[in-house]
């Protein structure tokens, strides 16, 4: 039962994978804004470091580390600093991501296909393998979100990796809420339409991109990071605790027109 503001975070404690930009950083501003602890891992430096620095206005819980979310050793030593400091985990957002390299079907190599995956997928898989494994052994519950990407439903020519990754994704974070149910720890995916980021800007100021594209947008805009804040809030709160095994798709009507 939730008693009081199901909305209120104090006490909390989140991780935010790639949460120095983007997505990530709006989910992690939002998460602060609501009283919760934030750890932001991102392979910048300066940006982790600016990143910090905004949130650090909803508080001084923040932390910011560098991680290679592909790295299993990077990932495991990461958890556990964030452990070390806050003294516990409640959520974790699997946001960290990379493009894939716009080649041809038919002229991708292996290594190009393993780039991707390694980070959109593997990392994935590291980052909240190790967040299950605190949450489990809490006993307390949790959240556990995956960013996934409208890609995984609708294919992404010259992206196969990408949208196998995301695909992929959708199915390990299903298996993982029907497993760890019994642990009263719920996941669920997040599918991004078209939203500005550093990773999405590129095509979406392009004007072919927007003249074909933006009028097939019900709400005329492309999505801001922002509106992934309060989503990251719900997911992360009591207000979900009977919400999980979902795909979440945030597209403003794109999928639907």
């Amino acid at each position: 039962m939730v008693v009081g503001n199901p909305f209120d975070l104090t006490g909390h404690v989140s991780v935010i994978t790639g949460g120095n930009s983007g997505i990530g950083l709006a989910m992690a501003n939002a998460l602060a804004a609501a009283g919760a602890d934030v750890c932001i891992w991102g392979t910048n430096e300066q940006r982790n470091t600016a990143a910090a620095a905004e949130l650090e206005r909803h508080g001084p819980g923040v932390l910011a580390l560098r991680c290679d979310v592909g790295d299993e050793d990077q990932v495991e030593a990461a958890m556990a600093r964030t452990a070390e400091r806050f003294g516990r985990l409640d959520s974790c957002f699997a946001n960290a991501g990379v493009g894939g390299g716009g080649t041809r079907f038919v002229d991708t190599d292996l290594a190009e296909f393993r780039r991707v995956t390694r980070t959109n997928l593997e990392g994935a898989f590291l980052t909240l393998r190790a967040a299950a494994r605190v949450l489990v052994e809490q006993g307390e519950g949790g959240s556990l979100v995956g960013t996934s990407s409208l890609a995984a439903r609708q294919g992404q020519p010259r992206g196969e990796a990408y949208a196998a990754s995301k695909g992929a994704l959708i199915s390990m974070i299903k298996s993982i809420a029907v497993e760890l149910g019994r642990h009263h720890v719920r996941a669920n995916a997040v599918l991004p339409g078209w939203v500005s980021t550093p990773l999405a800007d590129p095509a979406l100021n392009s004007e072919g991109f927007q003249r074909k594209v933006l009028p097939r947008m019900p709400v005329g805009r492309w999505g801001h990071p922002s509106d992934f804040g309060s989503l990251a809030v719900y997911l992360a709160s009591p207000a979900s605790a009977f919400h999980t095994a979902d795909a979440l798709t945030v597209d403003g009507g794109y999928i639907s027109f």
